[in-house]
């Protein structure tokens, strides 16, 4: 029997910034709807070492950023209030663009006997893809909430999710999901 948890990835108040102001409500319900059904809930973060002593100058990403910035000290690395974890619920923390970098998040998904990822977060173009691929790869079913995704870029965004994303797995929104979700149980 299939086993599903919600990823909930990149919710910081630094990627918040770069989004439109009505995408975290839709967040807010993709969290509401797997607690709702009791699907497990795992948060993903961006945490990289004070200094960034773990990103390499070369790394067109993260060998850019200001070395005080997605560190443990940083306001803007906190994952956003209305989103937060609850009791119970897992946080990793990662330092590259894949929810799967630098932890051990396939570990936990093993031993969670989890086989279905649902992925919403920010950005698109960024953690949703990485993850989106990795995750086929790695012969996980994936579901991507296009509602629950938000990238700066709207028609990067639009691009993956009708083009890329739907090869790789589903691609449907909260509404559709928290409907299949019911009728599963």
């Amino acid at each position: 029997m299939s086993r599903t948890a919600l990823l909930l990835m990149d919710l910081q108040a630094g990627h918040l910034a770069h989004v439109p102001d009505d995408y975290l409500p839709r967040a807010v319900r993709a969290l509401r709807t797997a607690r709702a059904a009791g699907v497990p809930v795992i948060h993903v973060a961006l945490r990289l070492r004070p200094g960034h002593i773990d990103a390499h100058p070369r790394n067109k990403t993260f060998g850019a950023l200001p070395p005080h910035l997605f560190t443990p000290d940083d306001p803007g690395a906190a994952i956003h209030p209305d989103v937060a974890p609850a009791d119970g619920e897992i946080v990793v923390y990662k330092n590259r663009v894949s929810a799967f970098a630098g932890n051990n998040l396939q570990q936990i998904l093993a031993a969670q006997g989890i086989d279905h990822l649902v992925l919403a977060g920010i950005a698109t173009g960024g953690i949703v893809l990485s993850t989106a691929l990795q995750a086929a790869d790695l012969d996980y079913r994936v579901t991507v909430l296009s509602d629950a995704c938000a990238d700066p870029d709207p028609g990067l965004h639009d691009t993956l999710v009708e083009r890329v994303l739907a090869r790789r797995g589903e691609v449907t929104t909260v509404e559709a999901w928290g409907r299949a979700l019911g009728a599963a149980a």
